[in-house]
């Protein structure tokens, strides 16, 4: 079952606890032989090698790769109303949310007649990759294309892999997802092969290369997308997906249990981590968890989940030290399910995202809370944060000089550009003054 680690009575380095943390053996570099493989191939072969793809990995040969209007059309008129309803919903927050997190363009004048501003610009064209092998994601088919859309972006595709089960076409409820968001670039591509049809395109399929990859996927396509990384900008490398919750004695063992276990379903590499400075409590959400293991439907997938090594339950001394613990982590998910949850949530960094209180569970994100579940795994939050309306903006920074202003920083530019021996930049500044001097400058004729 899983596996205890206890920090009682220790004080380690942050440095001690990046190696103490709990992670699953995935290595992307292993799988870049074979992605590098499969990349080629589609650059080269296109719609063929997509093809090929499909019937060696999907088990399906698809007609069309490219998915008709009229198929999307009616998926959305097939979905039943329960889900169209959530998905609606969904969609009407995530974008309410997105909105809000909208950058203004900002002007900063540093000096009479000198000003910088700051505005944002969309991406042109972005590839949305949506997983659908172990599970179907129309939830990430939102999570991608409404911060994409509120952004500008003006132009999105959608990939995800061909179903042996539909004919060879996308998951119906992903198409569905995609016409409800009035999306009709879609192929029925997967792995490292969409990946490298994003980056260079497919002439037969009339499909051009996009400036930006997103979306979540398993070890080849993270391990496709750095290898293009450069030719297009990408998201992330996400790996198997992280909760870890911070709980005390005040918690209720049967939920914390469940918000681990509704992780562990995901993949037998999910990590599901409990750090608590209760032994008591430690007890109790072990048995729980025993339980709901061996009821769940994908029982065999969440006990193989909290068997491995990247699940376990941390024992600590107090609460700054989970805190302590959970920034050398840098999970994925993080619930605060503490008797203060806000006030624990200052010492808190690094997160793909926290959730505050036991009616905040990771699911509510999954889904229909407003925030994004597209997030750094991995321990990236240490440094990166989670798919927003920002990662489909670029900040560009627009000067705007008169002679004036330019004249009084005249001195500073050739006195930097001598030091760095660099005098034609001197020179460029000194030309629009020909016939006038200035302190520090070159008299020009």
């Amino acid at each position: 079952m899983i596996s205890t680690i206890d920090l009682r009575g220790t004080s380690p380095t942050p440095r001690e606890l990046r190696q103490l943390v709990p992670r699953a053996q995935v290595d992307v570099a292993s799988a870049t032989a074979q992605a590098t493989r499969l990349v080629e191939d589609v650059r080269e072969h296109g719609e063929s090698a997509l093809k090929d793809h499909a019937e060696t990995f999907d088990g399906v040969r698809p007609e069309q790769v490219r998915i008709a209007p009229a198929s999307i059309a009616a998926a959305v008129g097939k979905l039943r109303p329960a889900v169209r309803a959530a998905l609606e919903e969904s969609i009407r927050r995530v974008r309410a949310v997105s909105v809000a997190a909208m950058p203004i363009r900002i002007s900063t004048e540093v000096a009479e007649g000198a000003i910088v501003a700051h505005r944002w610009q969309p991406i042109d064209r972005v590839g949305l990759y949506v997983p659908g092998g172990k599970a179907v994601y129309p939830s990430s088919v939102v999570m991608n294309a409404v911060p994409a859309q509120v952004a500008g972006v003006g132009s999105l595709a959608i990939a995800s892999p061909p179903q042996k089960d539909f004919g060879g076409e996308v998951h119906p409820v992903i198409l569905a997802a995609a016409g409800l968001l009035g999306i009709e670039e879609v192929y029925a591509m997967g792995g490292p092969g969409a990946i490298g049809a994003f980056a260079y395109g497919v002439p037969e399929l009339e499909l051009e290369p996009v400036n930006l990859i997103t979306g979540p996927g398993n070890v080849w396509v993270a391990a496709a997308k750095r290898l293009v990384r450069g030719v297009v900008g990408i998201d992330a490398e996400a790996g198997p997906t992280e909760i870890l919750i911070i709980a005390d004695e005040s918690a209720d063992a049967v939920l914390v249990a469940a918000d681990l276990v509704s992780q562990a379903e995901h993949d037998e590499l999910a990590a599901a981590v409990l750090v608590t400075d209760s032994d008591g409590f430690a007890g109790r959400v072990r048995a729980e968890l025993g339980l709901l293991a061996e009821s769940a439907r994908k029982g065999a997938r969440v006990r193989a989940a909290i068997a491995g090594r990247q699940s376990a339950i941390v024992l600590v001394d107090s609460l700054e030290q989970a805190a302590a613990f959970s920034n050398a982590y840098g999970p994925e998910h993080l619930e605060l399910q503490v008797r203060e949850p806000e006030t624990l949530l200052d010492s808190i960094t690094n997160a793909g995202a926290i959730f505050l209180g036991e009616d905040s569970p990771v699911s509510l994100g999954d889904y229909v809370a407003g925030s994004n579940h597209v997030l750094p795994t991995g321990g990236q939050s240490r440094f990166a944060s989670g798919l927003g309306v920002h990662t489909f903006l670029r900040p560009q920074q627009v000067i705007s000089y008169d002679r004036s202003a330019l004249g009084a920083v005249r001195a500073h530019i050739f006195a930097l550009a001598t030091a760095e021996d660099l005098p034609a930049h001197a020179d460029a500044v000194t030309a629009r003054f020909r016939g006038e001097t200035a302190d520090g400058a070159h008299p020009v004729p």
